[in-house]
């Protein structure tokens, strides 16, 4: 199973769109992920239109409007993979143990809101990825999306995209 997963997006405010490369990545997808700060309700319209599947909670960027049609936390199974999805975890510092702990029945957490790319396993065996943010890549030296492969309910690849500057 192929998976898309995003966050931070912020459109309209950091980008007029998503980057082809990540939209033509959404349309070849199984799964995509977007661990909120859409901002706007027509981004959550054009990916519903064009996601397989669409999995998606709100964040603290997003309005009334995405928070009465998006969770604050989502969990499923993808083919015996389990995954939450949800925009903040908190500091850094202890994210690991304190995601863990939040989420015990979870193979893998998919977070936005810091716009850095994370991939660590806590001792639990979760592991936290973080897709950074196609749109506004503040601190970062590029914008980003991850991308993942399972099989079988197992992770097997996951992998970091770059974009183009703008």
């Amino acid at each position: 199973m192929r998976l898309v997963l995003t966050a931070d997006t912020h459109l309209p405010k950091r980008a007029r769109d998503l980057p082809e490369q990540l939209w033509t990545a959404i349309d070849a997808a199984d799964v995509v992920l977007h661990a909120g700060d859409w901002v706007d309700e027509s981004l959550l319209d054009a990916m519903t239109a064009r996601a397989r599947r669409l999995v998606g909670v709100y964040g603290n960027n997003d309005g009334p409007e995405l928070r009465a049609r998006l969770p604050e936390v989502a969990r499923v199974d993808l083919d015996g993979l389990r995954v939450a999805v949800v925009h903040e975890t908190g500091p850094r510092t202890g994210r690991e143990q304190r995601c863990a702990a939040r989420f015990p029945d979870v193979d893998l957490l998919v977070f936005g809101h810091s716009h850095i790319p994370w991939d660590t396993v806590a001792p639990n065996g979760l592991r936290l990825l973080n897709p950074g943010s196609p749109t506004d890549r503040r601190s970062q030296p590029y914008a980003t999306y991850l991308e993942a492969e399972t099989t079988r309910g197992s992770l097997e690849s996951v992998r970091l995209h770059t974009l183009p500057r703008r």
